[in-house]
């Protein structure tokens, strides 16, 4: 961004700014897409959706019936026509791309349809921006797993080298570069499409309406309602947890500011203060603690594919130059998480309790 840099004073999110505005969102039927469409929502935009059906059953999505709140679309990204037709449909002015395969040991399993997914979908999305007509701002999610990681104690800047030993970090690492090379090669100064392209790697989020296999919280969960103890691989492992809230906020902030300022159009991370990154013990700890009776945990000591043992970010970049920060502390995310839990087990007043959440957030309520 060189000198052309400004620092924008933290004033939240722009209603107005956000009302009314034709928002593509795709991977809108996973977890942060459905928290995703309910803040768009609640902020008055136009939700437009692009993804699969919903990635696990049970589902946020159709727990919550979100199809009957945005132009629900169901295509694969793998498919440039398809991508290509929702475009052509949709005519967004703002598009957040977050359709992913999004775990690590899935990769291991499936190596070719997370690289076609991830990278070659990205690419689709990236293809179709450059031909859409109103499009002004493209966000694009990737991992903090996309650094090269080098087991430092200390944060990763934007500015470090891209990596990954797995398959999925890998395949968000080269998004990192696709995007880029788009970036540079279609929508730069010189360029004759006007839209502002950046990039987005959030922590470890962690929020209600999880319920994917093989992740910690979600994992947690499961085990406790069913009375039974949770097996953890690596409980001295570090990373930077989040409610699913933060970056959500951190992707709409930087499409705000993309909007009216191009030179933003680069990588951001968006991460957990320092001191709020936590080993997996910690967490599995507060988890037992807010869940009560029964809630147990113990070491899984069978093999399993390699994971890093630390993986911090810093922030500073998107706190200085979007306004965005951490609002929630880490206990308070693992206390609205197991509550949404709580209510689901309980069958209690679901949306309520989600649209509460996203609305006190905003400030809305």
């Amino acid at each position: 961004m060189g000198k052309e840099r400004r620092t924008v004073a933290h004033m939240g999110l722009n209603r107005s700014f956000w009302t009314g505005r034709r928002v593509l969102v795709t991977g809108h039927t996973g977890f942060k897409g459905s928290w995703l469409t309910l803040m768009l929502q609640a902020l008055g935009a136009k939700v437009h959706g692009l993804a699969l059906d919903p990635p696990t059953a049970p589902s946020m999505f159709d727990l919550l019936g979100l199809a009957s709140v945005c132009d629900h679309r169901v295509g694969d990204i793998r498919d440039l026509a398809t991508v290509e037709a929702a475009f052509a449909a949709v005519d967004p002015e703002i598009v957040i791309h977050m359709a992913a395969q999004p775990l690590v040991r899935l990769s291991y399993d499936d190596p070719v349809g997370t690289y076609a997914t991830n990278v070659m979908g990205t690419v689709h999305v990236l293809d179709a921006c450059r031909r859409a007509p109103n499009l002004r701002a493209a966000v694009m999610i990737t991992t903090d797993k996309c650094y090269q990681n080098n087991g430092w104690v200390w944060g990763y800047r934007e500015t470090d080298r891209l990596g990954g030993a797995d398959p999925y970090s890998n395949s968000k690492a080269a998004c990192e570069l696709v995007v880029d090379a788009y970036r540079q090669s279609y929508f730069g100064a010189a360029a004759p499409h006007r839209v502002a392209l950046a990039s987005a790697r959030a922590g470890n989020v962690i929020g209600g309406g999880d319920f994917a296999l093989d992740r910690l919280v979600p994992d947690a969960m499961r085990a406790f309602a069913a009375g039974q103890s949770l097996m953890i691989r690596n409980p001295l492992s570090v990373r930077p947890w989040q409610h699913v809230l933060e970056p959500l906020a951190g992707y709409l902030r930087l499409a705000e500011v993309l909007w009216d300022n191009p030179d933003a159009a680069t990588g951001w991370n968006f991460g957990p203060r320092p001191d709020e990154s936590a080993s997996v013990e910690r967490v599995v700890d507060a988890l037992v603690g807010l869940w009560g009776e029964g809630a147990a945990w113990v070491q899984d000591e069978a093999e399993h594919p390699h994971e890093a043992a630390t993986l911090k970010l810093d922030s500073t970049k998107a706190a200085i130059e979007l306004g965005w920060q951490q609002r929630l502390p880490l206990e308070e995310a693992l206390r609205l998480t197991s509550a949404w839990y709580a209510c689901y087990h309980q069958h209690g007043a679901l949306e309520r309790l989600t649209r509460d959440q996203v609305e006190t957030y905003l400030g809305l309520d």
